[in-house]
């Protein structure tokens, strides 16, 4: 397997959460897929790896587009995100980039950049023992153009007080590659290092 890395170039990091810091998508794949069957929907897992990084709201938005649906996104987002809180307790770190977060805490800024909502995203961190080592978080609340525009990570490095172009960004999905690489930053796709 090959080692997860910090780019030399690297004067600020930004972590993804969900799929990159915690293994949270099996748990919010099947929280979705259930509510789904309900509609008659076999919701892959394919299909769900292409809305990653999408707040739940605007996945209901793109769920209805897809299978020509009339649920109600705002509504039904919320049920969802209450049913994930329901299972969060399967939550587990995602070793090769808690080790990246442990070695260069203290000596990078680092920041969490996620589509999710602040309060699930500080809870996650919380189950897998990471809280403390984060004071910037930028969620789905606190931009107006969620993934794979690079808003969330542009915040992110404004955070930090770190130029975009040094910042790396750790990601699993596609639509964060998209905002990392629209945001100037070194992007790094964790899955090819699990």
């Amino acid at each position: 397997m090959k080692q997860l890395t910090v780019d030399i170039k690297a004067k600020g990091l930004i972590f993804d959460l969900d799929g990159t810091i915690a293994d949270t998508m099996p748990v919010h794949f099947s929280v979705y897929r259930d509510i789904l069957k309900d509609y008659g929907v076999d919701f892959t897992w394919e299909i769900f790896g292409t809305l990653a990084g999408i707040p739940a709201v605007g996945t209901f938005e793109r769920i209805n587009q897809l299978y020509g649906l009339n649920i109600q996104a705002e509504e039904m987002g919320h049920f969802k995100e209450a049913e994930y809180e329901k299972r969060m307790h399967l939550i587990r770190p995602l070793d090769p980039v808690v080790e990246i977060i442990h070695t260069w805490h203290g000596r990078l800024p680092m920041a969490v950049g996620t589509g999710g909502y602040s309060r699930l995203a500080w809870k996650t961190l919380e189950i897998i023992g990471l809280s403390h080592l984060f004071s910037i978080l930028v969620s789905a609340e606190d931009v107006t153009q969620h993934k794979p525009h690079p808003e969330t990570f542009l915040q992110c490095a404004l955070l930090m007080g770190v130029e975009p172009s040094f910042c790396q960004v750790f990601e699993d999905g596609v639509l964060g590659m998209q905002a990392a690489e629209a945001a100037g930053m070194m992007a790094v796709n964790i899955t090819e290092y699990l």
